[in-house]
């Protein structure tokens, strides 16, 4: 049986600021429901992903800004980082783990610029949305076996 995952729910306290956030930086816009008594959902998809963000008013009880380490895949994090910037985001300096197998939290054992062979997993850059929800670009130009 497959699982995929296809949609993963950010909390905002502004739905139409955050929608602005993300259609800036480009991803698509899939649905703008209105039910009643306040209820919202906005889907949108970052460019090229099979997942979705849903953000909306009345669909989680999590505090807004509390979805951390959401990671978006890019090719070349270097371009990436250029393009997010160019929009508008504030996307902080590329970074490897010195143990080279994932980014610790807080950023512990963090060393400046990419991952010295560009290995892929290797490299990565933080922003936030309006809320402080934390997105992390990780660089992958070929995937490990079986991926």
């Amino acid at each position: 049986m497959d699982m995929k995952l296809e949609v993963l729910v950010v909390p905002v306290s502004d739905v139409d600021r955050a929608k602005a956030f993300y259609e800036m930086l480009g991803f698509r816009m899939d649905i703008d429901y209105v039910g009643e008594e306040g209820f919202r959902v906005v889907q949108l998809t970052p460019p090229g992903s099979e997942c979705a963000v849903i953000i909306g008013s009345g669909i989680t009880d999590a505090a807004p800004g509390s979805q951390q380490n959401l990671h978006l895949v890019v090719k070349d994090i270097v371009q990436a980082r250029d393009e997010l910037i160019g929009k508008g985001a504030q996307v902080g300096e590329i970074f490897h783990d010195a143990g080279g197998i994932f980014h610790h939290v807080g950023g512990k054992d963090r060393v400046a610029g990419p991952q010295p062979e560009r290995a892929d997993y290797g490299s990565f850059a933080e922003f936030e949305d309006p809320d402080g929800n934390g997105w992390v670009l990780q660089e992958i130009r070929v995937r490990a076996p079986g991926r």
